[in-house]
C-alpha cells in the first residue's frame, strides 16, 4: 500500500491558495480542470516532498460544507513554530491554539479545515505572545 494524498472541498480557490500556498509554504505540483464533471483539482506539497500532497477538490456548482471539524487536520513539520505562527497571523489568519509549549499550534483555512503546526525537532523555549495567548475558537 502507498499513501497518495488527503483531499479537501474548498469553496474559493484563491483563498484556498493563498492561505495553503503562501500561508503554508505548499507549492502547487498539479493542476486538473474537468468540465463534464464540473470541478478543480489542485494537488500542493511541501517543497521537495511532492510524494505527500493535499488534493483541493472545488467544485464549480455552489455548495455549502459542513463538519471540517469531522475531517480532523493536516499536520505540518516546521523548522521555527514562532516564525510561522507570526507569518499566519500578519496574513490575517487566527492562531486557534497557540504554541505556548513551543511545539504545537493550529490554525484553520478559509473552509474550517484544521491544521496542526508542529515544531521540528525539540519544542522551542516557551516564549511571549504565545505563552499568554489563549485559545481561540476550536481546532
Amino acid at each position: 500500500m502507498k499513501y497518495l494524498h488527503t483531499m479537501v472541498r474548498v469553496t474559493d480557490v484563491d483563498a484556498s491558495l493563498r492561505f495553503y500556498r503562501d500561508g503554508l509554504g505548499l507549492e502547487e505540483i498539479r493542476r486538473s480542470e474537468n468540465e463534464k464533471g464540473r470541478y478543480t483539482l489542485i494537488f500542493l506539497a511541501p517543497p521537495g516532498q511532492h510524494e505527500a500532497p493535499v488534493e483541493l477538490t472545488y467544485n464549480w456548482d455552489p455548495e455549502v460544507y459542513s463538519g471540517g471539524r469531522n475531517f480532523g487536520h493536516l499536520a505540518y513539520e516546521v523548522d521555527d513554530i514562532y516564525a510561522f505562527c507570526r507569518h499566519m497571523q500578519e496574513m490575517g489568519y487566527t492562531i486557534n491554539r497557540p504554541p505556548r509549549d513551543g511545539r504545537m499550534a493550529f490554525v484553520r483555512s478559509p473552509d474550517s479545515i484544521s491544521v496542526e503546526i508542529l515544531q521540528a525537532g525539540e519544542a522551542l523555549t516557551p516564549a511571549e505572545p504565545w505563552t499568554s495567548m489563549p485559545n481561540t475558537g476550536s481546532w
